[in-house]
């Protein structure tokens, strides 16, 4: 019997010990701090508040947000989707002196839509480059619609199909077009953000943005009335109130669903701005509201606002415990890169403060480079900038500390306990069982004694 309980004794703590080896979280010997930091630039503080639906303002410098509201709502564009429909044509068209003849079906089709049109006479021949500046210099429906047939193959659905599929391409989950020309339907929307790809990628285009950027063009000829820009943001001669010197393209809007929409860019020659406005709508009749808060943002970013260093890659902002190694018993963290963000001029670097998100300690070996966790950059209690905290140079392991490490982890697992447990219960019921089976041998002994 005892032997039976002995070899069961060996057996469990070997399976206990095999258990517990393969159950070690080897996991723990690299840097505890798995989750993925991003730059994150938070949106700074403005001191007005836009009337319209949905605002997005971004300094192209930095990509970041300066002021938002709204920015991800869904909301009818207008003529924003010409935008689309620009690069669409770019990106399908190799040459863009191709002679297209203009079908009557397609100019009779908006007819009773209050479309806004572009002069195109049913029957003549243009090109692809004629057609890109009616589309987006006088916003012509009509230059959208002959686009979209031409590039589709006959199709305006087809084409349409690929401009959802172009969206999609560029990141936008929370967009959706029917038409090319953005006279409103039910299922035909964006938002702000979504806007802002569509608006960055038409940016990397020259051609677009001059074309955007056109006030007055005679491409369809001396003899046609020349087209006049929808843009009075970039129309000195007739812009009025809403001309702004620094102002650049991109897309007028309009519909009296979608209200006063504009995507615009404004560059005064130190900093770059992109602004989308979605549903400006105003009690004064023709009001661009659009255009007049466009204008009011950019105003005030260039006027208060700078680029500030907040962190450098070569300036350590904190330190954790390094276990396993032999030189380092602290880990110095670094920023991922330079980190600079739009702040308003009269904040004070000293003002910034900074609160660390990382282990408490880490195991080496650890590589220059490895992200450790983050550093969240705050003015006032309002959060700025959270930043990548990365080591610095590359950490190498101590074998020796290595096994002195596992063999720690290893005695105070609850594996270990356990196994260590159920080993000391059966030694308690071996000591039990012998003794009282020595009990047993002197009675069986003392009785035969007995007897004798």
């Amino acid at each position: 019997m005892l032997k039976k309980i002995s070899f069961v004794s060996l057996l469990l703590a070997l399976i206990l010990f095999l258990v517990n080896f393969f159950f070690f979280d080897f996991s723990s010997l690299t840097n505890p701090y798995s989750s993925g930091c991003t730059s994150k630039v938070m949106t700074v503080p403005v001191p007005m508040e836009p009337t319209s639906k949905s605002v997005l303002l971004i300094n192209l410098d930095t990509d970041s947000v300066i002021f938002e509201k709204n920015s991800a709502e869904k909301l009818p564009i207008a003529s924003l989707t010409k935008v689309i429909t620009a690069l669409v044509v770019l990106d399908k068209v190799k040459d863009l002196d191709t002679q297209i003849p203009v079908k009557k079906e397609l100019i009779r089709s908006l007819d009773g839509t209050g479309s806004s049109l572009s002069g195109i006479i049913a029957g003549e021949i243009l090109t692809p480059k004629q057609l890109l500046h009616c589309l987006l210099i006088t916003s012509g429906n009509d230059a959208a619609l002959i686009l979209a047939d031409y590039v589709g193959g006959g199709s305006v659905e087809n084409f349409v199909n690929m401009m959802n599929e172009k969206a999609l391409s560029l990141g936008c989950r929370n967009t959706h077009f029917t038409n090319p020309h953005g006279l409103d339907e039910d299922d035909h929307y964006s938002t702000a953000k979504d806007l802002c790809l569509i608006a960055k990628n038409a940016m990397k285009n020259s051609l677009l943005m001059e074309i955007a950027s056109t006030t007055t063009s005679k491409i369809l000829g001396d003899k046609r009335y020349p087209l006049v820009t929808t843009n009075s943001m970039i129309d000195k001669a007739r812009g009025g109130k809403y001309f702004y010197k620094y102002a650049k393209g991109i897309k007028t809007g309009y519909s009296s669903k979608a209200g006063k929409c504009l995507i615009s860019t404004a560059s005064n020659g130190e900093y770059s701005y992109l602004c989308i406005v979605l549903g400006g709508f105003s009690e004064k009749k023709d009001e661009n509201v659009a255009m007049l808060e466009s204008k009011e943002l950019y105003q005030w970013a260039f006027d208060n606002l700078q680029l500030r260093r907040l962190a450098s890659h070569d300036s350590p902002i904190g330190e954790v415990k390094l276990k396993l190694s032999w030189k380092n018993k602290k880990l110095l963290l670094v920023p991922s890169k330079d980190y600079s963000v739009m702040l308003p001029k009269d904040i004070l670097a000293s003002s910034i403060d900074y609160k660390l998100d990382a282990p408490d300690c880490v195991l080496a070996p650890i590589k220059s480079g490895q992200t450790i966790g983050k550093a969240t950059l705050s003015y006032a209690n309002t959060p700025v900038a959270i930043i990548d905290l990365v080591c610095e140079k590359d950490i190498k392991r101590s074998n020796i500390l290595l096994i002195f490490y596992v063999l720690s982890s290893f005695l105070g697992s609850i594996w270990f306990r356990l196994a260590l447990a159920i080993l000391l219960t059966l030694f308690l019921v071996y000591v039990v069982l012998f003794v009282r089976r020595n009990k047993l041998k002197k009675r069986k002994k003392y009785s035969k004694k007995r007897y004798l």
